[in-house]
């Protein structure tokens, strides 16, 4: 028994008349006999009666006409959808994120991704850029969105996304919020929340760069891991800190985020796209194209 004999039984069935299933199914009135005949011999059961006054399901016709239609529906879905995932609309796409991406780039990524591959089955993952690095490597991620530039080395291929730079985040009523305009050599006395070099050793680094490029290292009261963390620790009174300016998206109650000048301040970071060429699938190149499709100018922080 195969599709063509599942596909003549159920033509047959649902018009009990040769003639009009022969139509149907595009083919002359003997071959669909031919097909019925066989397919009965194979079973070892008549699914017809032919009578003077037509042609009629026999009970056992009857009984599995519902089960023949369900395998002819299973049959063309298993098609539709091997050939989806073929063409990177259907599947399983796996994808890391560290939290800050989910500030600016995912909220205007995933709705256009989700709109144009509905039936690709998105699996997200909040990680440190180390740690999506060793999942990208591994296979155990399709893609990474994670944190440029780079101190860990890699095989797999990076596409730098979003650009952005370094704002200052300090406690509401800092005095050196009457500044009109923030030097990032400013901060050389103060205390800072920094991004833990361990966790976090890309960010960690363009911050302590950032600030050696203004003349001084950073006094460092606490480490955290999160953007978000390090904006809450600053928000307790623990010290300032240098965050991405896409954080600023997220206002926080207690928190002021100014723009800072001179040396260092025009320190670059950034969001990146990580992945593999060898092992790309159909679905994460889809994503990928998506990703590159996306208006990605320089972020600006505009407050003074």
């Amino acid at each position: 028994m195969d599709t063509r004999q599942l596909r003549h039984f159920v033509a047959l069935a649902e018009t009990l008349n040769y003639h009009r299933a022969a139509e149907r199914l595009h083919i002359s009135q003997p071959p669909l006999s031919a097909s019925i005949r066989k397919l009965e011999e194979e079973l070892g059961v008549r699914l017809f009666e032919r009578t003077r006054r037509g042609t009629h399901l026999t009970p056992a016709g009857e009984a599995a006409l519902a089960d023949a239609r369900r395998a002819l529906f299973h049959t063309e879905q298993f098609g539709r959808t091997a050939a989806a995932t073929a063409r990177g609309e259907a599947g399983t796409l796996r994808i890391g994120f560290i939290g800050s991406a989910t500030y600016s780039l995912m909220p205007r990524l995933m709705p256009l991704f989700r709109a144009r591959y509905p039936d690709v089955e998105l699996v997200l993952s909040e990680s440190t850029t180390q740690r999506l690095i060793e999942q990208v490597e591994q296979g155990d991620l399709d893609a990474g969105l994670l944190r440029f530039p780079m101190v860990q080395a890699t095989q797999a291929r990076m596409t730098p996304i979003e650009r952005d730079v370094f704002v200052a985040a300090l406690p509401e009523g800092h005095p050196l919020l009457a500044k009109p305009k923030l030097k990032l050599s400013d901060l050389a006395s103060e205390a800072f929340v920094m991004y833990s070099a361990q966790a976090v050793p890309g960010l960690h680094a363009m911050a302590l760069l950032a600030c050696q490029q203004a003349g001084f290292v950073p006094q460092v009261q606490q480490e955290a891991v999160q953007v978000q963390t390090v904006v809450s620790l600053v928000e307790s009174g623990l010290g300032v800190a240098l965050v991405p300016s896409v954080a600023t998206r997220h206002a926080m109650p207690g928190v002021v985020f100014r723009k800072v000048h001179g040396p260092g301040a025009a320190t670059e970071i950034g969001i990146a796209l990580l992945w593999r060429p060898d092992t790309e699938t159909p679905a994460a190149r889809r994503f990928r194209e998506t990703l590159m499709s996306l208006e990605n100018p320089r972020i600006q922080f505009a407050t003074g």
